[in-house]
């Protein structure tokens, strides 16, 4: 923020000092260049990720396990257009709560981990019989050339 502060007060410096035209334009490219900076390591997540939370809040079914806002652990009973009914406990409490109270979907977020874990492996056994026909080929190759 300082560095901000510098090139503007020596923006408005060389201004005074008669080279203002050119120092203005850089001033005004280097601010723009800011905006989009900020733009892409800022707001653009956080657009994403509220996106992504409002797909996850509008996509809950029965029996969904799920985590509120405020920590509690419930199953999904009833669903409604802005509120849900959950089931928590072993006593089988229900609690009402709003659907923008929600922070997680542990069933999906569980899905989502061992589809992850899926694809982690089938790449790391792709990769072994890649790695396995290679040795093969220059086992097959060395018997070859010693014939």
């Amino acid at each position: 923020m300082e560095s901000i502060l510098l090139m503007a007060q020596s923006a408005s410096n060389s201004a005074a000092s008669g080279t203002g035209t050119n120092s203005s334009v850089s001033f005004i490219i280097m601010m723009v260049v800011l905006f989009g900076v900020m733009y892409f390591m800022m707001i653009r997540p956080q657009k994403k990720r509220q996106k992504e939370e409002q797909e996850m809040r509008s996509s809950l079914e029965i029996g969904d396990e799920i985590v509120t806002i405020g920590g509690i652990v419930g199953k999904v009973v009833t669903i409604r257009e802005n509120d849900i009914v959950i089931e928590t406990g072993s006593d089988r409490n229900k609690m009402k709560i709003e659907r923008w109270a929600v922070s997680t979907n542990k069933t999906k977020a569980e899905q989502r981990q061992k589809e992850v874990e899926a694809a982690r492996e089938a790449a790391k056994a792709k990769k072994a019989e890649k790695k396995s026909k290679k040795n093969k080929e220059v086992v097959d190759e060395t018997k070859n050339n010693k014939d």
